[in-house]
């Protein structure tokens, strides 16, 4: 554990300032969990949220068929300030997970498109899928601004090109990501997930993270912790 930090539950309302400035996708998610990093100065250092994950994956359905509807979360934002600790990120994931209601399947993605492969999940020991099918962006011509496909579904409740608005068409696709799964619970349970997990387990990727521009500094910086 890097000497000083701890890990804490927060309002979901305290990350919204880094995910809308400092995540490189400028966006809330949806957040059950909320999670903050602090130092030995109680000053806040990052934040992770969980979410709903894709629908697919809901009730767990998507991973493990019908006879094992296991809660599943996503881990949807991880974003920290530069020049931690080292196994500081590694520290802070590992914490948050403890605090998931369990058993519980924690599923996550490294935006391909952005140079990430998830080697925080893979120093973590999360499970690696392969990489998901590309995704369409989509556009508001009516203000210019561009919609994330999950975003679509659930305003025009389809994302069918035919059953969308006028006003709303594809911008472009992107390129897929990297899916890691975590499972959570007793060895029981763990063994059960295991036993009954549909997707191929396969070698962790390789390649050069690409670091975007993250030297934004949040207005909250500071919480007591109890």
């Amino acid at each position: 554990m890097p000497s000083g930090f701890k890990v804490t539950s927060i309002p979901k309302e305290q990350t919204y300032d880094w995910l809308l400035h400092k995540h490189y996708a400028k966006r809330i998610p949806s957040i059950s969990y909320a999670f903050g990093l602090y130092d030995g100065n109680k000053q806040l250092q990052g934040v992770c949220t969980f979410g709903t994950p894709p629908r697919m994956l809901n009730s767990g359905h998507g991973c493990f068929g019908d006879a094992l509807p296991i809660n599943t979360y996503e881990l949807n934002r991880l974003v920290v300030n530069g020049d931690l600790p080292k196994n500081c990120l590694s520290y802070f994931v590992s914490s948050c997970l403890k605090y998931i209601d369990k058993p519980a399947c924690i599923v996550s993605y490294a935006d391909a498109s952005h140079g990430h492969h998830g080697y925080i999940y893979q120093a973590t020991n999360w499970i690696y899928t392969g990489i998901t099918a590309m995704e369409k962006i989509y556009i508001d011509k009516e203000t210019g601004t561009t919609i994330h496909p999950r975003t679509v579904v659930s305003l025009f409740g389809s994302r069918e090109e035919a059953s969308l608005p006028k006003h709303i068409e594809v911008s472009k696709e992107t390129s897929g990501k990297h899916r890691y799964f975590k499972f959570l619970g007793n060895k029981r349970q763990i063994k059960k997930m295991n036993d009954c997990f549909k997707y191929p387990i396969l070698s962790y990727p390789k390649g050069d993270n690409k670091r975007y521009d993250a030297s934004y500094q949040p207005n909250v910086q500071q919480t007591l912790f109890l």
